[in-house]
Parts: C-alpha cells; sequence; structure tokens
C-alpha cells in the first residue's frame, strides 16, 4: 500500500523520534505478540485434545479460565502501551499536537470501542473468548452488527482502539505500535478464521449426517 499523500520527512520524524529501547514500549510491543499466541495455542490444544476441559471438570469452566486469562494479560498490554508508547513518548512531531489530531484519535477510540463492545455483547463471554474451540459453538453465525460492517470486529476494534489513543497523546510510537498491533492481528486472523470455519462445517456435516 502506498502512502505517497504522506510526506517522506514526516514519516521520517515520527520514526527518529520514537525511542525503542524504552523497556515499558517493548514489553507492550512483546505482548502484542505473546497475547494472541497463547490463547491460539491454547484454544487449539483444547480442541484437539481436550487438556483444559479435563483439568478444570468442563468445557465452559475452561473457556471462562482462559477468558480471564486474555483480559488479564490484556489489561497489562494495554497498560505498557499506554505508559511505553504514549505517556513516556509523547513527543508531538508538527501537526501530531494540534486539536483536529486529538479529535480524530478521539473518535477512533469511539469507534474501536463501539465494535469492540458491541461484539462481546453480541458473544457473550464464550463467543468472544474462542468458546467454539471448547465445543460450545453459537446456533448460527451472528449477522447483524457489528458484524456486518467488518468481518473481525474485535480486532478491527482493537486496532481502532490503539491508534486513537496515540493520536490524541499524539504520540509517534504509539501510532507506529498501532500499525504493529494491525499487522499482527492481520496475521492472526489468518489462523483463527478458516480454523473457526472448519469447526462449524464438521458440525453442520455431523447435523446433516444424523437427518
Amino acid at each position: 500500500m502506498q502512502f505517497s499523500f504522506i510526506p517522506t520527512d514526516v514519516i521520517s520524524k515520527v520514526i527518529s523520534n520514537v525511542d525503542f529501547s524504552n523497556k515499558h514500549y517493548q514489553l507492550a510491543l512483546s505482548l502484542v505478540v505473546i497475547n494472541p499466541t497463547i490463547w491460539n495455542v491454547v484454544a487449539r490444544l483444547e480442541y484437539k485434545h481436550r487438556i483444559f476441559s479435563k483439568i478444570t471438570g468442563s468445557p465452559k469452566r475452561a473457556c471462562y479460565g482462559l477468558a480471564i486469562t486474555i483480559f488479564t494479560l490484556g489489561l497489562i498490554r494495554d497498560y505498557y502501551f499506554k505508559l511505553g508508547g504514549c505517556l513516556e513518548q509523547n513527543h508531538n512531531v508538527g501537526f501530531l499536537g494540534s486539536f483536529w489530531v486529538k479529535a480524530l484519535g478521539g473518535l477512533c477510540f469511539a469507534a474501536g470501542q463501539t465494535l469492540v463492545l458491541s461484539s462481546m455483547y453480541a458473544l457473550g463471554i464464550t463467543g468472544t473468548y474462542l468458546g467454539d474451540y471448547f465445543g460450545l459453538l453459537k446456533e448460527e453465525r451472528l449477522t447483524g452488527f457489528p458484524f456486518n460492517t467488518c468481518e473481525h470486529p474485535m480486532y478491527d476494534g482493537s486496532s481502532l482502539s490503539f491508534l486513537g489513543v496515540s493520536l490524541f497523546y499524539g504520540s509517534p510510537a504509539g501510532i507506529l505500535g498501532s500499525a504493529f498491533v494491525k499487522l499482527v492481528y492481520s496475521i492472526a486472523q489468518q489462523f483463527e478464521g478458516p480454523f473457526t470455519s472448519m469447526i462449524y462445517a464438521k458440525r453442520d456435516e455431523q447435523r446433516r449426517a444424523k437427518k
């Protein structure tokens, strides 16, 4: 994708104001990668071997355990992203300190949270936290809002939220980190989407076989 509408000197200045040696920033970006890796590995192990259902005594308890883990790791990631990416590295670069950029940041954050919260409301706890892998499947595919606006509203909403906070604080490190979040989540979608589709296709095939 080309970004020719952004002057190269602005891009260079933004990147030059990022302190990659900042420990909080490094931890935040590490957690951006670690978190989806953990929940995908755990969920696939559960789907194939039912390890955590056996340990906890039920698929629902195992899923709730994963939900608590994901939520906690997310809070830690968000804390260090804000601390290391926005508060410690909020060097305003030209237009990043303007009112309009702050306003855009607020809009991005509001849109992102709308996608995230509406997704969670529609899916419920088990639907949000990979309950499909634990055998806790929805009766049918959700097609209403926000799923009629984008294919992965949770991931897209999270990415927008990171960008919104970064723009609000005028942080080059945060904006660069937000692009990294989007990249990592795009990769995660390539693994989760087809696997989830396979789970439901297998369920539908079993249903047809019983008729």
